[in-house]
């Protein structure tokens, strides 16, 4: 299968995604990992898409187009892939259709994790980080430490990343709006999309997209 993953920040778009692919088989290609992967190897792209991060710009859609072409071309993912953070606006949804249309293949679903706004904001805006350990993560409401700001593991400062702070949060989802969501509806123009609920526990979602999938 051929699936697209799309849903705002705090979706649980990551976790659905590496559930999905293990289930069905395929691999997961998602966007931040087609950038680590690209500058770790020093390919052309990832030396380009580096140079604009380090100068503080935005890496141009070819440059993203270019690295999930690539990927899509591997041995693995020649049954299906997930795609998970591409596309992530119109110009790369329609080159992602053309990539399709030239290699004989196509979409069989787009799945859009739907959850509230202030579910959201709530979600990232209540997590808290170790900062001796990144891995350790909690949460001031589903994953509360024994101390308020103090590490379980560790024992080390809790924080709040300037990325999850709510005003930071409610930018995010803007962009998201603006950029990310009209895709939706290019998609639903082509009968390929399916909505899901993204509340409740990681495995009731990943049931229903699974169910939503033996549908399709």
């Amino acid at each position: 299968m051929r699936i697209v993953l799309v849903g705002p920040p705090g979706a649980g778009k990551g976790t659905q995604a590496a559930f999905l692919a293990r289930n069905l088989a395929i691999p997961h290609i998602a966007t931040g990992d087609l950038f680590r992967a690209n500058m770790s190897q020093g390919t052309d792209l990832g030396r380009k898409a580096k140079e604009y991060m380090s100068a503080g710009q935005l890496v141009p859609d070819e440059i993203t187009i270019g690295m999930a072409k690539d990927r899509m071309a591997q041995p693995d993912a020649a049954n299906g892939f997930l795609l998970d953070g591409f596309p992530r606006n119109i110009a790369q949804a329609q080159a992602l259709d053309a990539y399709l249309d030239e290699t004989g293949r196509q979409l069989d679903a787009v799945l859009d994790l739907e959850v509230p706004e202030d579910e959201v904001v709530r979600r990232i805006a209540g997590r808290r980080i170790c900062r001796n350990d990144s891995s350790h993560v909690f949460h001031v409401e589903y994953k509360a430490p024994a101390t308020e700001g103090v590490c379980d593991v560790c024992g080390g400062e809790l924080y709040q990343r300037e990325d999850d702070r709510e005003e930071t949060v409610r930018k995010r989802l803007e962009v998201y709006h603006s950029e990310t969501e009209p895709i939706i509806d290019h998609y639903k123009a082509q009968g390929l999309v399916t909505t899901i609920s993204a509340l409740g526990a990681v495995e009731e979602v990943t049931e229903r997209a699974m169910n939503a999938l033996k549908r399709d």
